[in-house]
């Protein structure tokens, strides 16, 4: 049996120090040992810049619990036409903490600070996400667009283009 891991502020300010060091801009810790767990849970890091594209999980047990740490995380819920049907703030301690997106429901997250961190869970095996489960609407990551599609997000939270 494994020793338990403590969370604390030292783990969220390494994964952070991470996240601002990877080329994407964001590093996940897991909590679980092997892709084929059964329950996924884990840390993940995001700095302003990175840019999550859309998407969703369609496979019906792929329910994502999402729960803020640290920093600041703007969340937006997306229907099947690419409108935003839903943009949240997350962050800890404040109004929202955390939101449970359901399977088949297009999301994405951009983070509003540095260094902000939130814990996921999802149920396991892990799959990667298939080009179906991509939003077509949206940018795919590494195009060029990708920069004026986050700054359209971002906009949900500031009310002005940046």
């Amino acid at each position: 049996m494994s020793d338990a891991v403590l969370i604390d502020q030292n783990m969220l300010a390494q994964l952070s120090v991470e996240a601002a060091a990877a080329p994407r801009l964001r590093k996940n810790r897991n909590f679980h040992e092997h892709n084929e767990d059964l329950c996924h849970r884990m840390l993940n890091a995001l700095q302003p810049g990175t840019y999550v594209q859309p998407h969703c999980h369609l496979d019906a047990t792929k329910e994502e619990s999402i729960i803020a740490l640290s920093g600041r995380l703007g969340c937006l819920v997306f229907d099947k036409t690419g409108k935003v049907v839903q943009a949240c703030e997350l962050v800890p301690g404040g109004q929202n903490v955390g939101i449970n997106i359901p399977a088949g429901t297009f999301h994405s997250l951009v983070a509003l600070e540095p260094n902000s961190v939130f814990f996921e869970s999802k149920q396991g095996p892990y799959t990667p996400i298939s080009a179906a489960e991509k939003a077509p609407w949206a940018p795919a990551e590494g195009e060029s667009s990708c920069a004026d599609y986050l700054s359209f997000m971002l906009q949900h939270f500031t009310g002005k283009a940046v």
